[in-house]
């Protein structure tokens, strides 16, 4: 891959070309993740939530389904904050279609706020300041990424179809070949928490593993930024390719493996 990195802002429009597949492809949360969250990040009925990069709602149904108060889902993509409000009709659900960094919330504050595969794409010491702002005395954040391999385990089919990317650009999520992905950089990350005076805890990963037949290896790599970024004949050549290798060397079963991490701290 090439070392330029996809600009933050790409990522306001990388994912609205299909919210359908977008949602359909991309795979769900552990269990786990919510259950974490409710020991760890005061998740609960009654509370108020904020959602940075909603997208088309993997994670906000799960938030909703704790009945809070309110939850403001923000999401800059138009495509996708109008699908997120059309498969989510409840009346404590708020989608703000605007960036983050534009969002207008003088007056109010938040018991917990929730990013979910998405803040890669932030400024992070800016963005993590700005939640510190937003959140009430002993509220928390979490962060909370679904990572596509992990660089410490064998992944057969990312080592196989490597070659398919040589010369895109990587998405700020990291994950190439050497590096760590971003959201599994736990030194990093803590850092960033520590620089908006957060109180962290130590991040929580849980690995699983992703089992795709080829058709499906072609609807989650549609999904990449990486691959969104290039022009619609060479994606549509690339996903053809990746179809093709997963049929033909991988016998039409393909498996990824998957680490979920989670990022929990608190306003003091």
């Amino acid at each position: 891959m090439s070392g330029d990195t996809l600009v933050r802002s790409f990522g306001r429009e990388a994912f609205g070309l299909s919210p359908e597949n977008y949602h359909s492809a991309r795979p769900a949360y552990p269990p786990a993740v919510w259950e974490l969250l409710r020991q760890r990040a005061g998740l609960r009925a009654g509370i108020s939530i904020l959602e940075v990069g909603a997208g088309t709602g993997l994670a906000t149904e799960h938030l909703l389904a704790h009945d809070p108060q309110r939850l403001l889902a923000v999401e800059p993509d138009t495509r996708l904050a109008e699908f997120l409000r059309a498969r989510l009709l409840r009346p404590e659900l708020e989608v703000i279609e605007q960036p983050f960094e534009d969002l207008d919330e003088a007056g109010r504050s938040y018991d917990l706020v929730v990013s979910a595969t998405a803040f890669h794409w932030l400024d992070a010491v800016p963005a993590l300041r700005r939640i510190h702002a937003l959140l009430r005395d002993g509220g928390a954040v979490a962060l909370i990424w679904n990572v596509f391999g992990d660089n410490s385990r064998p992944d057969p089919f990312h080592e196989a179809s490597a070659h398919l990317f040589a010369g895109h650009r990587p998405s700020p999520s990291g994950g190439g070949t050497t590096e760590t992905p971003y959201g599994l950089d736990r030194e990093a990350r803590l850092r960033d928490f520590k620089a908006a005076s957060f109180q962290c805890e130590p991040p929580f990963m849980f690995e699983w593993t992703l089992t795709l037949n080829p058709p499906a290896v072609r609807r989650l790599y549609a999904t990449y930024s990486n691959v969104v970024a290039v022009e619609a004949e060479k994606r549509e050549a690339l996903l053809d390719a990746l179809e093709e290798l997963a049929r033909s060397d991988f016998g039409g079963v393909v498996t990824r493996n998957m680490t979920t991490s989670v990022f929990v701290a608190r306003r003091a």
